[in-house]
């Protein structure tokens, strides 16, 4: 997890406590929009954790909210200052859309992070040139060396020491998949199995044998917090979702995870089969 001076981990602090206090005093987002004279969708973006909020604007909620207490009070105007500032990401703003700095923002902030995609290695997991490969198969790819080193700036802050616990279900046909090539393929899967072996990761193989499931045609990611709920980003045939309000939705994905846990193989087995795998594409080498 980011350092507590990450402008994403205090709007995330604000959201939580700012919600909480709404609620216990029973105003909706709207009866605290007209109290305070402000936009309905003000009140909206700052709970929602996508904007900064200045100590200004965090005091009059506060006094709305009747929050007192000298010490959260000193702490919520710490995290209003520190929301401010740029998020890590931003060097890479003009490749990244709206919703996806939204989703970077939840994936900094996690403590957990459960994936799942039925043809690809997961993001986190790709190493530099099976992500150039993927690129290189899309005519409309552009900037590839930036989309590159995002995502490899993503997997650095998510191994590195204090980052979320990651557990990834990982499709036997994307171990098959010879995406970039042989070579390629075998760095990629000698990187999953150091990843595992080192404990970054958890890992397991979904195998072919599994057959029909829940999320043949979605990829997910569930990112989990120790002091609040999921949020659910799902891409499939039907587009890009992040969601966390819809809580049956949400479910329905923490199901289909422990679904696809139990169906795939043990870690042990699991590394096994990238030892396999990774003698055939030696044997194909020589």
């Amino acid at each position: 997890m980011p350092t507590a001076s990450d402008p994403s981990l205090n709007r995330r602090k604000l959201r939580l406590a700012l919600k909480a206090a709404r609620d216990k005093t029973g105003l909706t987002q709207r009866d605290a929009a007209d109290r305070l004279d402000w936009s309905l969708s003000k009140v909206i973006r700052i709970e929602a954790g996508t904007v900064s909020l200045s100590v200004t604007d965090l005091q009059a909620m506060l006094r709305l909210y009747e929050v007192t207490d000298d010490a959260l009070v000193e702490e919520l105007e710490q995290a209003a200052r520190g929301s401010k500032g740029q998020s890590w990401w931003s060097e890479y703003n003009d490749i990244i859309s709206p919703p996806f700095a939204q989703f970077l923002g939840y994936e900094s902030a996690a403590d957990s992070v459960r994936a799942y995609h039925p043809t690809l290695i997961p993001g986190l997991l790709q190493t530099a040139d099976y992500i150039g490969a993927l690129f290189a198969a899309s005519p409309t790819a552009t900037q590839v060396q930036r989309g590159i080193d995002l995502r490899t700036a993503r997997q650095e802050r998510t191994f590195a020491d204090g980052g979320p616990e990651v557990a990834m279900i990982v499709d036997e046909s994307a171990l098959r998949r010879l995406v970039g090539g042989a070579g390629v393929m075998r760095n990629q899967l000698a990187h999953i199995k150091q990843l595992t072996e080192s404990q970054r990761i958890r890992l397991q193989v979904l195998p072919l044998s599994a057959g029909a499931h829940d999320s043949l045609e979605d990829s997910f990611v569930l990112f989990g917090y120790r002091d609040d709920e999921d949020v659910l980003y799902v891409s499939g045939p039907g587009g890009v979702l992040t969601n966390r309000d819809n809580r049956e939705m949400v479910a329905r994905y923490q199901e289909c995870f422990e679904d696809l846990t139990d169906k795939s193989m043990s870690q042990d087995a699991s590394l096994s089969m990238l030892d396999e795998l990774l003698g055939q594409l030696n044997v194909n080498r020589s």
